[in-house]
C-alpha cells in the first residue's frame, strides 16, 4: 500500500516564451513526508453473471443513503481536502494571484444585448464587485427615441444573500407581460422550486412548485402554468404538471406521466405561441404531444407515437408543422405536415438527408427559417425565406463555434447569433435576413488588454488506430517553438453526441501567456463529424473515445507540439471517465491529468437504478444487467481497472452535492489509486463541500477552482509566480 507519500518531485519546465511574457522557471518542491489519507476498507462483494468483484470502498455512498451514518464519509473527504491544502500550500499565493488575474479580465459592470419579445426588451446586467445579476426589461423605445424606464424583475444579488450556493433561472413571462415564473436551487442538486411573481405589484405569490426542473410554460390565459416535476430521489423528470394561479400546488393536475425511465421529458411553447408541446425523448427515440396554447385544460394529443430508434422534434411555422427527424436519415432531415395530419405517413420532405452534413436544428420566424447544420466538424447557418430562396452565413476562420442565440420574437426578420473561436471573444451579431446585413452588437470585453493577433489557432487531424481522421483544434501564443519542449493541455469530452467546439475563454490566457499550448480533441462519442461519429463512440464502441484521445496525444508529440514530459490531459463528467480510462490505458503518456467531477465507477453506478440519471443512460453506456454490456463496461471502467502500476500526477475534483456524478465515484477512485499505485507521483482530491456538478454559482467563486487547477499544472512544470 502507498499509505505514505514521501515524494519530492523536481520538475523543470522548458518553455518557449516571447516579448514581455516573462515566466519564472524554478525548481518546485512538494512538501516532504506528508501522510496521505488512508480510506477505511470495508469489504463489499458484487456478484453478477458469475463474476464476483470486491469493492473495498462501496461504503462511501453513505452520505445520501437513508439511515446511514455519513460521519466517516465527510471526515474522509475533509481529510483529503486538508491533504490537498498541505501539498499545494506553497502555491497558495500563486493561486490567489491567478484568481485575481482571471477576475481582472472580467468586466464586472456589464450588460447583455437586449432581446425583444412581445413589446419589451429583456436583458441582464451585473454590478461591480457582485457575484450575481439583475434580470431587467424596458418597454420598446418610443418613436422619438426616448428610452423607457428600467424594471428590475429579479435581483439575484439580493436573493442570494445567506446562501453558499444560489441558482436562479427559467425566467418565463406570461403573455400579458404581468407575471413571471422563475426557478431557484439553493443546494446545487438541480432540484428547483418554481415561484411566480406579480410584475405590477412586486409580490411573489405563495405558489411554490417543487421538486421541479428549471423551465415552465404559461398558457395563453395567463393563469395556467405547466412545469416538469422531478423524482425526489432519482432526480428523473417524471411528470408534466398543470398549475392554476393562486391554488395550492397539492391541487395541481398531472397531464403526462412518463413510464419509460430512459426518457427525459419537458414542456415548451412554440415561438408563435400557438401550441404547448410535451417532449419525451431518450438517446434512441422520442415522442411529442401538443395542445392549443389557448385551451390549457384540453387533453394533450400525441403527434406521432414513438417509433423504435427514431428521434423527432417539432415546431410550427405558418400553417404547418416542421419536423427534424432521423427517420430513415442518420444525419437527420427536415419534413413538414399540416396541423390536422401529424402521423409520419403524412410527413413530406423539405430538406433531404445528406451523408456529409448533420442537420442539428431549426429556428423558425414568420417569414424565415434558419437551419443549423454541421459539415466537416463546423457549424453552418442556412437561411431560407418564404419563397424557398436560400443562402449561408460565412464565418471565415479554420476553427470556430457559432450558434443561434436568443430569438424569442416570431414576427422578426433579424437573426441573433453568437460567434467565437479560440482567439475571438464571444461576439453577438444581429443579421438582417432580408437585406443580408450583419451588425456586431457586442463582443466580450477582455479587460487588461487582449490582442487576438498575438495568438495562433490551428486545425489538425490525427490518424486514429483504425485509420479514422480525428480533428484537433489548438491555440498558442506567438513565439511558440515546435520542438517538443512546450507544455500542452489536451482537453476532451466525447459523449452524448455533444460537440466540443473551439471557443474563447479569457481564463485560458493565464495558461497561454505562460507558454502552454491548449488543444481540444474532437473525439468520437461527440457529434462533430456527424451522427455516425457519435454512434461510433458509445455503447459497445465506447473505447474508440479513449483510443482517439490517446492517438491525438501521440500525434501532438510526434509533431513536436509537446513531449511526454510536458503533456497534460483534462476532462470533466463523462470527460472525467475519459481521463480515468486513458490514465489506466496509457499512464506513461501523460505528465499530469485533471479529472473534474469524473464518472469513473461505471458498472456500479449503472447497476444502481436509485442513483440519479442511471436509467436515462442505458442507451449511452449499456445496461450491465445484460452480460455482454457488463463485460464490456467492466473492461474500461476506470475504478474497476485500477492496477498495481505507476500512474501520472493526478488532480481530481468533485462536489458533495453533485446530482450528475455522485461524489463517491471520484472519492472511491482516489482511495483505490492510493492503495494500488506503485509510483510516488502526486494524487490529490478536492471536494467542494457546498457545491455540485457545476461548481460554484457566483460569477467569480468558480475561478478559485480554475486557479487550483492551473497552479497544479504550473507546479508540475516548475513555473512559479
Amino acid at each position: 500500500m502507498n499509505n505514505k507519500l514521501t515524494a519530492v518531485l523536481i520538475i523543470i519546465g522548458m518553455i518557449s516564451c516571447k516579448n514581455n511574457n516573462k515566466v519564472s522557471l524554478s525548481t518546485f518542491k512538494w512538501p516532504e513526508d506528508v501522510k496521505a489519507p488512508v480510506a477505511e476498507i470495508k469489504s463489499y462483494q458484487r456478484t453478477l453473471h458469475g463474476d464476483t468483484v470486491t469493492d473495498n470502498y462501496y461504503w462511501m455512498i453513505d452520505y445520501f443513503k437513508k439511515g446511514a451514518d455519513s460521519t466517516k464519509v465527510v471526515d474522509y473527504l475533509k481529510a483529503e481536502n486538508a491533504y490537498l491544502d498541505t501539498m499545494m500550500s506553497s502555491t497558495k499565493n500563486f493561486q490567489q494571484k491567478l484568481f485575481t488575474e482571471m477576475k481582472s479580465r472580467i468586466k464586472e459592470k456589464d450588460e447583455s444585448v437586449p432581446v425583444f419579445k412581445n413589446g419589451f426588451f429583456y436583458y441582464t446586467r451585473t454590478e461591480e464587485g457582485k457575484q450575481y445579476f439583475k434580470y431587467c426589461r424596458k418597454k420598446a423605445p418610443l418613436t422619438d427615441g426616448v428610452d423607457a424606464k428600467e424594471e428590475v424583475l429579479f435581483d439575484a444579488d439580493e436573493m442570494a444573500k445567506g446562501h453558499p450556493y444560489y441558482s436562479a433561472t427559467g425566467f418565463n413571462i406570461s403573455e400579458d407581460n404581468k407575471l413571471m415564473a422563475f426557478s431557484v436551487d439553493t443546494v446545487s442538486r438541480r432540484q428547483y422550486t418554481i415561484y411566480i411573481k406579480n410584475l405590477e405589484t412586486g409580490e411573489i405569490y405563495k405558489d411554490a412548485m417543487t421538486p421541479a426542473s428549471t423551465s415552465s410554460v404559461w398558457a395563453n390565459d395567463n393563469k395556467t402554468l405547466f412545469y416538469t416535476k422531478n423524482n425526489p430521489e432519482t432526480l428523473l423528470t417524471e411528470k408534466i404538471i398543470r398549475h392554476k394561479l393562486g391554488t395550492d400546488a397539492m391541487q395541481d393536475v398531472v397531464v403526462y406521466d412518463e413510464k419509460d425511465h430512459s426518457n427525459y421529458i419537458g414542456a415548451g411553447k412554440s415561438k408563435s405561441s400557438k401550441f404547448i408541446y410535451i417532449y419525451s425523448g431518450g438517446t434512441l427515440s422520442s415522442e411529442m404531444r401538443f395542445i392549443d396554447a389557448s385551451q390549457p385544460d384540453a387533453a394533450f394529443k400525441v403527434f406521432q407515437p414513438r417509433m423504435k430508434e427514431v428521434l423527432y422534434n417539432v415546431d410550427d411555422m405558418g400553417d404547418k408543422f416542421l419536423i427534424v427527424t432521423n427517420w430513415n436519415a442518420k444525419n437527420f432531415r427536415l419534413m413538414e405536415c399540416s396541423f390536422d395530419k401529424t402521423d409520419s405517413a403524412d410527413w413530406k420532405e423539405v430538406i433531404p438527408h445528406r451523408t456529409d452534413v448533420l442537420l442539428e436544428g431549426i429556428e423558425v420566424f414568420k417569414n424565415f427559417l434558419v437551419v443549423s447544420e454541421r459539415k466537416n466538424g463546423l457549424i453552418q447557418m442556412r437561411i431560407r425565406d418564404s419563397n424557398g430562396e436560400e443562402h449561408y452565413l460565412d464565418f471565415g476562420e479554420p476553427a470556430y463555434d457559432a450558434y443561434v442565440g436568443a430569438n424569442p420574437e416570431y414576427n422578426s426578420s433579424t437573426l441573433r447569433y453568437n460567434y467565437t473561436s479560440l482567439t475571438t471573444p464571444n461576439s453577438t451579431f444581429d443579421y438582417k435576413m432580408d437585406t443580408k446585413e450583419k451588425k456586431l452588437m457586442k463582443q466580450q470585453e477582455v479587460l487588461g488588454g487582449y490582442n487576438r493577433e498575438e495568438y495562433v489557432t490551428e486545425r489538425l487531424y490525427a490518424t486514429a488506430s483504425d485509420g479514422v481522421k480525428v480533428p484537433i483544434s489548438l491555440v498558442y501564443k506567438k513565439g511558440f517553438k515546435k520542438d517538443g519542449t512546450a507544455p500542452l493541455l489536451l482537453y476532451g469530452y466525447g459523449s452524448y453526441g455533444y460537440s466540443t467546439d473551439a471557443s474563447f475563454n479569457s481564463n485560458r490566457l493565464s495558461l497561454l501567456n505562460r507558454g502552454f499550448v491548449f488543444a481540444i480533441a474532437h473525439i468520437r462519442g461527440g457529434q462533430e463529424m456527424g451522427r455516425q461519429w457519435y454512434e461510433d463512440g458509445k455503447m459497445m464502441k465506447k473505447k474508440n473515445t479513449f483510443t482517439d484521445f490517446i492517438d491525438c496525444g501521440e500525434y501532438l508529440i510526434q509533431q513536436k507540439y509537446t513531449s511526454k514530459e510536458h503533456l497534460y490531459a483534462q476532462g470533466g463528467s463523462a470527460g472525467g471517465l475519459l481521463m480515468g480510462a486513458i490514465t489506466n490505458m496509457r499512464p506513461d503518456l501523460w505528465h499530469g491529468v485533471i479529472a473534474v467531477v469524473p464518472f469513473v465507477d461505471v458498472v456500479n453506478t449503472m447497476l444502481d437504478e436509485s442513483i440519479p440519471l442511471t436509467t436515462n443512460e442505458f442507451d449511452e453506456w449499456g445496461n450491465p444487467k445484460n452480460k455482454d454490456a457488463y463485460e464490456y463496461m467492466k473492461s474500461y471502467s476506470p475504478y474497476e481497472n485500477v492496477e498495481k502500476k505507476e500512474y501520472p500526477n493526478l488532480l481530481v475534483i468533485t462536489g458533495l452535492h453533485d446530482s450528475q456524478v455522485q461524489y463517491f465515484e471520484p472519492a472511491k477512485w482516489v482511495a483505490k489509486l492510493r492503495a494500488m499505485k506503485t509510483d510516488e507521483n502526486i494524487l490529490l482530491l478536492h471536494t467542494n463541500m457546498d457545491y455540485g456538478h457545476g461548481g460554484a454559482s457566483g460569477r467569480f467563486d468558480y475561478l478559485k477552482d480554475i486557479a487550483l487547477q492551473y497552479a497544479f499544472l504550473f507546479a508540475l512544470e516548475g513555473i512559479s509566480e
